[in-house]
């Protein structure tokens, strides 16, 4: 009935009652996953066989994700070779049932997830109960059957397995499996300059950017004027035409041509059939590329995968006859062969990542499944300097021999176990990547023998959003040093491992830490970092002291990796200015046609009064020459900083908005509200009303400049969210206890006066000077006018104007763009710096509490303020609001996690950390790496080579300078030439600051 049950409400696209979602707990998720499908994947019960290493992946990544229940199966008992990869596993557990002995660590994981443990053998009526069913290390034979009654019964079916350095995953979702979201990316928007009446019908976009659509997409029409038919009608299947137009159908009907307005693409369910897993196997072209040089290694693994035995070291024969390849790589087939012994923690990190994702999309419908195999290996990690690989991998020293390595030791074998555990390796990062890579090298070893350590820094500690993938902590650990209670747990997990934690941040000001001698004790560095800053620094840090960096991030279900190998692949060298995210400034002060741009303009105002200003004003009370070096930053910024410190030290009643009690604090909320959602709106109307043409008589308010609506306040309206946060934040930078009580702030609004408005003809309040009229200005159009002879060339005047209205309520800015409107800014300065003297001398002020942004926390009205202002903002110019998730994404610059992606990221970088130990030295052995779980699309190519360059002028040397050059010269057979030319290997050329389509997240 459980399993009925659920199918119905995912294929009828209805939802039951469910528990509320924990955002404090699931918050990165979330911005990846979306509320409804998580509250879908809060329905699933999930069955995973086998407590393995690859086992334990799958089912840590699935907990940490929020299914309903997970379920772990396995007969087997604990044995040494399981702890090379098992890291819920202890050597106190030798010789008890896996699947109970891990229960406890993965219980503890998430405790919103009911985590249970089966011992016996599996069975079809089992598995009736459960809604997805995973096998890890299991055989071909109960794989079909298994296979068979999961779809003949409409349960998803997924197999993922490991042999050495192989991995096979399938995926079997019945015949009719719906995806409701097949990308997961935000549906795109276009702004409409006009619709033609016809069949078809052409819709134009404004020329600011393409709008991104594709032929058979569908979209939806609001805020379109004159053809307002469209507004009311459901989505519309488009036909490209180019990047600025497309067409949708037949329009000749409706009333008249159509103006402005916003086409949004509205995603379609699509529904994909699979095929069981024995009819899937005779079908080579079900096949997921991961590594598109390795097309037919991929088919022959899978042939070699259905005949290999993983408990035998031997070639399966006969099994060229039944394949459909024109050659099948025999040696492919004997080191999966050879090497099936072996169980590594980084493949079983990557396949468990990539499985994982499998599972939330067969609970959830969010993105689009495997379809149906997927094949990938890492044979390049084996070693290249032996030429006979058969006489390498049967020798003595692949055998077991009792120790926790064995899994690893039967694919490199003992001589290379005892050089990882030598090496000494820097970890910068103890966030989500970090946890993971911490993980495998416990496992693997690294930094584990004589000699070896492991060094791992984190400034930050640990909040609980961070336990949603960071999954070395837990609630008892919030508030700790990340990286110190991170070593704790490599410790618990490997006790052999050596390892310092620090708390340093990596930047010039540590460097006298992490200094040459620290460097040149190092074998290599690994970035797990959230910021590409500290990416490029330690980069020029390896650079310069020729030590090679594992670095990779994510992005939501996107990851990338890199590996810099010195004088033999590219560093990650300096990034570009990324300019894509700029708004422009007149769009946030008066044109904002987005949400991004409200929430924009709605953390500046909460930096500018909770934080800049109470910043300066402590400045000023400590500092004697405060004012002195204000006044050499320019006379604009000098005004601007000088005058909120004046106004913040003055009570109300002397030119100033001081409180003295939480009443002034609500009083000064409702002015601000008035000012910012009404006043500033009407004032900005009366200079520019809504039936406003352009010279070229065209509706000055029309494209992506949006006619403003002042708001009249209401306090029954979400309207009192902004008072109660905003009269929060202000008394607190004051000192002055709050309140969340409603109906007393309601009964204090009573008596506060609002000034009635009274609009100015002009776009400033500086008066018009003899010099203004001597250059023919007597009013604002007279300015506009003077911006239109003398604007730059290649400025449009809409352009300028922006300029000049976007300096409507900043002094500060009208400043800058017309020096002859700066006639009376000295004299100003001159009295508020007189003024803010004489405050000084009148006795001690009152010092401020600066607020720092913090987004996590709920109760301290941050997220309040910079959501009821962003709403307000987005009601005062029709853009539709935002909720406080949403709002704390954008505003909070949140980078979407999930554990999935953060495991298989780690689990490619440290496959690339073996190759390192082996000192592979052709490129062609590394791989650099850009994945997309949502898609199931893997891109893996060889890292690009450094690039060299001439100097061709001849360079004067001093004497230490040559006798380094000399040395360089003789390490790294560098030419010169006679005439001075130098032939050397710089950095690689600068990276995109997002790293082209995947940002950093730690």
């Amino acid at each position: 009935a459980l399993r009925c049950s659920y199918r119905f409400t995912f294929k009828g696209f209805k939802m039951s009652e469910h528990e509320e979602i924990d955002e404090g707990f699931y918050s990165r998720q979330l911005y990846v996953l979306g509320r409804e499908a998580m509250q879908r994947m809060g329905e699933a019960n999930i069955l995973i066989a086998g407590m393995r290493g690859l086992g334990v992946e799958v089912a840590h990544n699935v907990i940490l994700s929020g299914v309903k229940s997970v379920t772990v199966q396995d007969e087997g008992q604990v044995l040494w070779e399981h702890l090379s990869s098992q890291f819920f596993l202890r050597e106190a557990d030798l010789g008890q049932n896996r699947a109970e002995c891990s229960l406890p660590r993965l219980a503890s994981l998430n405790p919103r997830v009911q985590v249970s443990a089966h011992t016996g053998p599996l069975h079809e009526d089992m598995l009736m109960q459960y809604q997805v069913v995973v096998l890890t290390d299991s055989t071909l034979e109960e794989q079909k059957r298994l296979g068979n009654h999961c779809h003949s019964h409409g349960i998803r079916f997924i197999v993922v397995d490991t042999r050495g350095l192989c991995g096979q995953l399938f995926c079997d979702f019945g015949e009719e499996f719906i995806v409701l979201d097949r990308d997961g990316e935000t549906p795109m928007t276009a702004m409409i300059n006009y619709i033609t009446k016809g069949n078809p019908g052409l819709v134009s976009c404004l020329d600011e950017e393409n709008h991104g659509f594709q032929d058979g997409h569908k979209v939806s029409f609001s805020e379109v004027r004159g053809m307002a038919e469209l507004n009311t009608m459901g989505p519309q299947e488009i036909k490209v035409i180019s990047g600025h137009s497309f067409s949708i159908g037949d329009t000749s009907g409706f009333t008249e041509t159509g103006h402005g307005g916003v086409a949004t693409e509205v995603k379609q369910p699509s529904t994909i059939t699979f095929k069981p897993l024995e009819e899937a196997l005779m079908d080579p072209e079900l096949l997921v590329m991961t590594d598109y040089g390795k097309k037919a290694r991929h088919q022959t693994l899978h042939l070699a995968f259905q005949g290999t035995d993983p408990w035998l070291c031997s070639v399966p024969s006969g099994l060229n006859a039944s394949a459909q390849l024109e050659t099948l790589d025999e040696d492919v087939v004997l080191l999966l062969a050879r090497t099936a012994r072996g169980d590594l923690a980084p493949l079983n990190a990557f396949m468990g990542g990539v499985a994982a994702q499998e599972v939330l999309k067969a609970c959830s419908g969010k993105f689009k499944p495997l379809i149906q195999w997927l094949y990938f290996d890492a044979l390049e990690c084996l070693p290249k300097d032996v030429d006979n690989k058969d006489e390498q991998l049967s020798d003595s020293t692949f055998s077991p021999d009792g120790s926790r390595y064995d899994g690893q030791i039967a694919v490199f074998g003992s001589k290379f176990q005892e050089r990882l555990g030598k090496l000494k390796y820097f970890l910068v990062g103890a966030g989500a990547i970090g946890c993971e890579l911490l993980k495998n090298f416990a496992l693997m070893g690294l930094g584990a023998g004589e000699g070896g350590h492991i060094t791992v820094t984190d400034m930050d500690s640990i909040e609980r959003s961070n336990l949603n993938r960071q999954f070395l902590f837990r609630s008892k650990d919030i508030g700790k040093m990340k990286s110190s209670v991170a070593a704790e747990a490599v410790r618990e997990m490997n006790p052999s491992v050596n390892i310092t934690a620090h708390q340093n941040r990596l930047d010039p000001e540590s460097e006298r830490v992490y200094d040459r001698s620290f460097f040149r004790g190092l074998d290599g560095v690994v970035a797990a970092l959230d910021n590409v800053e500290a990416r490029v620094h330690l980069d020029k840090l390896c650079v310069l002291h020729q030590r090679p960096m594992l670095e990779g991030g994510t992005l939501g279900t996107k990851g990338h990796t890199l590996v810099v190998v010195p004088h033999l692949t590219e560093s990650y060298g300096q990034p570009k200015a990324d300019t894509e995210g700029a708004i422009p400034l007149c769009t946030l002060k008066n044109f904002p046609h987005r949400i991004e741009h409200t929430l924009q303009w709605a953390r500046d105002q909460f930096e500018g009064w909770f934080k800049h200003v109470p910043e300066n004003v402590n400045l000023f009370l400590r500092d004697p020459g405060f004012v002195e070096r204000t006044l050499g930053r320019g006379e604009a910024e000098a005004l601007e900083v000088l005058g909120g410190v004046f106004g913040a030290l003055r009570d109300g009643g002397a030119q100033g908005h001081r409180p003295t009690c939480w009443e002034d604090c609500v009083h000064w909320a409702r002015c601000r509200w008035e000012s910012l959602f009404s006043n500033e709106l009407r004032q900005l109307l009366h200079c520019f009303p809504a039936d406003q043409l352009t010279t070229s008589g065209l509706p000055f308010w029309s494209g992506t400049k949006r006619c403003p609506r002042p708001l009249t306040f209401d306090q029954k309206k979400p309207h009192m969210q902004y008072i109660v946060a905003a009269a929060n934040l202000y008394a607190h930078i004051y000192g002055i206890a709050g309140t969340r009580d409603c109906a007393a702030i309601r009964v204090t609004l009573r008596d506060t006066p609002v000034p009635a408005f009274v609009p100015s003809s002009r776009l400033s309040d500086r008066p018009i000077t003899e010099e203004d009229q001597e250059r023919g200005i007597t009013d604002d159009g007279d300015v506009i006018d003077q911006l239109a002879k003398t604007r730059t060339s290649g400025v449009s005047l809409h352009q300028s104007v922006c300029v000049v209205i976007a300096s409507t309520w900043n002094h500060n800015q009208l400043l800058r763009c017309f020096p002859v409107l700066a006639a009376t800014g000295k004299a100003r300065l001159e009295q508020l710096t007189e003024a803010l003297r004489s405050l000084a001398l009148e006795g001690p002020a009152m010092h401020m509490h600066p607020v720092e942004f913090e987004k996590d926390d709920d109760s301290n009205f941050h997220m309040d303020y910079i959501t009821a202002a962003s709403n307000l903002r987005a009601e005062n110019y029709d853009i539709p609001p935002a909720d406080r998730l949403q709002s704390k994404r954008i505003a909070g610059r949140i980078i979407p996690a999930i554990a999935t992606t953060t495991a298989a990221v780690a689990g490619l970088m440290c496959l690339e950390l073996y190759k390192l130990v082996q000192g592979h030295r052709e490129v062609s052995s590394y791989r650099a790496s850009f994945l997309n779980l949502a898609v199931d699309y893997f891109v893996l190519s060889y890292p690009s080579s450094p690039a060299s360059f001439t100097v061709s002028q001849p360079v004067e040397l001093d004497l230490i300078l040559a006798q380094r050059l000399l040395l360089y010269k003789r390490a790294h057979k560098v030419s010169t030439a006679n005439t001075g030319i130098i032939q050397l290997t710089p950095p690689a050329e600068p990276r995109p600051s997002s790293l082209e389509t995947c940002k950093p997240e730690s």
